[in-house]
């Protein structure tokens, strides 16, 4: 795609190039496959809703709660995807669907993008943002698990929403605050901005609807409970999968990582083909559902022979392990 200065996602092809053909062939966009992910990832939310409105048991309402965070989840990875411009062809739908996706979660996908090309084009650099979520694995056994649980607590939700807000981050490994929403465009900058206000709009008045209307107990339950909870542990390892433990920062292939996992543990952990994360740092501009041709197609000519992939039962023995002496 033709993007302006500082408003770039870099291929990042050190290690390894697909032929051009095969790159334009792959990143070719089908707003068919993409709608149906929305819909798909919506339909999802909807049937945990009215399953749990009309069996009010608490069996019922815990599966659902489980079910509607990993699908608030598929929303982030879909508000991701359209940070890409990789949803829709036509930018203002493709701005319009992602928005939607990530301002029901609480997410600024205008403020993401920016924060989120940092990460691309500066991988396991000090302007990383992403550095102070995943750097420095493995830290043991303990810290992880520690880390996962006040997640699941809801005790670090604050700091995600901030993330996704812009707010600076600390890393520890370089001992210097990164100011993501510094380093772009003007334009994405104004549009980051108008954005936060929609989010911040829409959670003060989505639940005073709900009170108001009878409904409040029920979307405190359904919706925020597991935004609170359910999300924050999935998201924080997902990310540690995708880059903690890794030793070579010279190249996307072992600087990320692609986990190959059961069906049904994509579909709740990776969902919409996020699990292939080498091939999404080389090669960013193309969608998720081709995802999984790009990893075949590399694999066949060789470029994946060394990288980081692996069975992510195998990344969590990695994530998990003591550090090193």
């Amino acid at each position: 795609m033709d993007y302006r200065q500082g408003e770039e996602f870099r291929d990042d092809r050190r290690g390894g190039y697909l032929p051009p053909e095969v790159v334009k062939r792959l990143s070719a966009l089908d707003p068919v496959k993409g709608t149906l992910a929305v819909l798909e990832t919506y339909g999802a939310i909807a049937l945990c809703v009215g399953a749990a409105l009309t069996w009010w048991h608490p069996v019922v309402v815990i599966a659902a709660v489980l079910v509607i965070g990993s699908r608030q989840h598929a929303l982030f990875v879909l508000a991701h995807d359209a940070a890409h411009y990789r949803i829709y062809r036509t930018r203002w739908l493709n701005d319009l669907v992602g928005r939607s996706c990530g301002v029901i979660g609480g997410v600024s996908m205008c403020t993401y993008r920016v924060i989120h090309r940092l990460h691309h084009n500066h991988l396991y650099e000090a302007q990383d943002p992403d550095i102070a979520l995943h750097g420095g694995y493995p830290r043991g056994k303990a810290y992880l698990v520690k880390k996962l649980l006040k997640d699941l607590c809801g005790l670090t939700a604050w700091k995600t929403f901030a993330y996704f807000f812009g707010a600076p981050a600390f890393n520890t490994d370089t001992n210097q605050a990164s100011r993501p929403l510094d380093d772009t465009a003007p334009r994405l900058r104004a549009a980051a901005r108008r954005d936060r206000w929609l989010v911040a709009g829409f959670h003060v008045a989505a639940p005073a609807a709900a009170f108001t209307s009878g409904w409040g107990v029920e979307y405190l339950v359904l919706w925020t409970l597991p935004l609170v909870t359910v999300l924050q542990p999935i998201l924080r390892f997902r990310a540690v999968c995708e880059h903690g433990a890794v030793t070579d920062f010279s190249s996307p292939l072992t600087a990320a990582r692609t986990n190959l996992a059961p069906a049904w543990l994509r579909w709740f952990l990776f969902p919409h083909h996020v699990n292939f994360h080498v091939e999404h740092h080389m090669y960013p501009a193309v969608p998720h559902y081709n995802l999984p041709a790009c990893h075949d197609e590399m694999a066949q000519r060789g470029i994946l022979d060394h990288a980081e992939v692996r069975p992510v039962a195998e990344t969590a023995r990695l994530v998990f392990a003591n550090r090193a002496a």
